[in-house]
C-alpha cells in the first residue's frame, strides 16, 4: 500500500515509539504524584517542554503548554484571547480556526472578519490588514495551508498587523509547518498551534506555544496541571514520543524538504495534464501537492486509487464529514465548483520513496483516464 495522505496523519514512528515505551512499562507514574518518581517525571516533562520549545523559538521569550491535539491549541487560544470588538483570520483556516471564529459571533464575544485568498492559496495580505482596525483583539493566519500546501509568510503579516494595532495578539497554526519547513517564531507572534500526529507522533497530543509575557487563561479547569493552564493528567508516554519523532524530523529537515520538493515536481509531471490541473503552487510546502481532475469527482477516485493500493486525500480530513460538497478553501481561491469537486490532495512524509512517487503517477494517471471515458 502507497500512503500519501500524510497531511492527515502520519505514521507513528516506530523508533521514537521504541524509545517513549519505557513511559508505560516504567515509568507510568502520575506526574503530579507527591512521590520521588511522580516528581521526577515532572523534570522530564519540563525538558520535553524545552526540546520541542528550542526547534523553533528563543525558551527566553516564549513557552509552551501541553494540550491533546492542534484543535484544542488553536480554540484555546482563539476563545482565551478573541474576546472583544473583532476577529480576525482568512478564508483558508482549518475547521478547527474556521469553526471557532463562527462560534464567537453565536457566543456574542466578537465580530469574526475573513480575509480573502490569493489563487495559490496564500491569504491577501492587503485585503486581511483591511479589516485589522482599533477595536481588532485578535488575529489568527495559518502558516501552511492544510489543503493547498500554501505558506503564509507569518512573522511578516504579524509584523505589518502589529503595526497598525499594537494591542492584537497574533495566532499562527503551524500544524502543518512544525517538523516540515526551515522557521523561527519572530517578537510579532504571540500564540502557535503544534500536533504530534502530523510528525510521526501520536494522536491526542499537542502544544500551544505561547509568548511569556502573555497571561494565558485556564482552558480546562481542575487539577491544575500544566502550571494551571490545563487541567489532565499529562498523556507522559505521548509527549515523549512526540519529543523523540521531533528530533528525527528537526535532524533531517533541510534535507528532505530538498528531497520532497524533487518528489513533487516528479509526481506532478508524470500526471496526465489532460486530465489533471494543479492547484499548489510551486512555492509551497514540499509535503503537499494538490491537483483537481476537472469534471471528475475527487471521491470516485479517491476509492478508486485505493482499489489498486493507493491512499491519498481530497482535502482536509477534519472536514469529510461536512455537509458542504465543495471546499470552501479552495473556492476561496476561485476555483469553480467543477474544479473543487475534482480534487485529489497528495501528501508526502519523509518515509515516501521515490518508487511510491513513481506507481502513485502511474495508478492516478489509469483511474483518471478510465473515469473520464467513463464520462464521455
Amino acid at each position: 500500500m502507497i500512503y500519501l495522505d500524510n497531511a492527515a496523519t502520519t505514521k507513528p514512528s516506530l523508533a521514537a515509539f521504541e524509545r517513549a515505551k519505557v513511559y508505560v512499562t516504567e515509568k507510568y507514574y502520575n506526574p503530579s504524584g507527591m512521590y520521588e518518581e511522580g516528581f521526577l517525571l515532572q523534570g522530564e516533562l519540563k525538558k520535553a517542554r524545552s526540546a520541542l520549545l528550542s526547534k523553533i523559538a528563543d525558551e527566553s521569550a516564549f513557552e509552551l503548554v501541553f494540550t491533546s491535539c492542534g484543535t484544542e491549541s488553536d480554540n484555546q487560544a482563539i476563545f482565551s484571547f478573541a474576546r472583544r470588538g473583532n476577529a480576525v483570520t482568512t478564508m483558508g483556516e482549518h475547521s478547527a480556526v474556521a469553526a471557532a471564529f463562527h462560534e464567537l459571533k453565536t457566543r456574542g464575544v466578537a465580530e469574526p472578519r475573513f480575509a480573502p485568498l490569493e489563487k495559490d492559496g496564500r491569504v491577501n495580505v492587503d485585503k486581511l490588514l483591511s479589516l485589522v482596525d482599533d477595536k481588532t483583539s485578535f488575529v489568527s493566519v495559518m502558516h501552511v495551508n492544510n489543503e493547498i500546501g500554501a505558506i503564509n509568510d507569518v512573522n511578516r503579516i504579524a509584523k505589518l498587523v502589529k503595526q497598525k494595532n499594537a494591542r492584537v495578539i497574533f495566532h499562527v497554526d503551524g500544524v502543518q509547518a512544525y517538523g516540515k519547513i526551515p522557521y523561527k517564531l519572530s517578537k510579532d507572534i504571540d500564540l502557535y498551534s503544534l500536533s504530534a500526529h502530523k510528525i510521526g507522533g501520536l494522536k491526542g497530543v499537542g502544544a500551544l506555544i505561547k509568548r511569556k509575557s502573555l497571561l494565558l487563561p485556564a482552558y480546562l479547569i481542575g487539577g491544575g496541571q500544566e502550571s494551571g493552564r490545563r487541567s489532565g493528567t499529562e498523556n507522559v508516554f505521548g509527549i515523549m514520543q512526540f519529543v523523540y519523532a521531533a528530533e528525527e524530523k528537526f535532524a533531517t529537515l533541510k534535507e528532505d524538504y530538498a528531497r520532497l520538493t524533487a518528489y513533487r515536481e516528479k509526481l506532478w509531471e508524470s500526471l496526465d495534464q489532460a486530465v489533471y490541473t494543479r492547484l499548489s503552487s510551486d512555492e509551497g510546502t514540499p509535503y503537499i501537492l494538490s491537483v483537481s481532475a476537472k469534471g471528475l469527482r475527487g471521491e470516485i477516485l479517491l476509492h478508486m486509487a485505493n482499489d489498486k493500493g493507493l491512499i491519498v486525500g481530497t482535502g482536509s480530513a477534519c472536514s469529510s464529514n461536512a455537509k458542504n460538497r465543495y471546499s470552501k478553501v479552495i473556492l476561496a481561491c476561485g476555483h469553480d465548483e467543477k474544479t473543487a469537486d475534482g480534487v485529489l490532495r497528495l501528501s508526502f512524509s519523509p518515509e515516501t520513496t521515490e518508487e511510491d512517487i513513481e506507481k502513485a503517477g502511474e495508478i492516478l494517471n489509469e483511474i483518471g483516464r478510465d473515469l473520464s471515458k467513463r464520462m464521455r
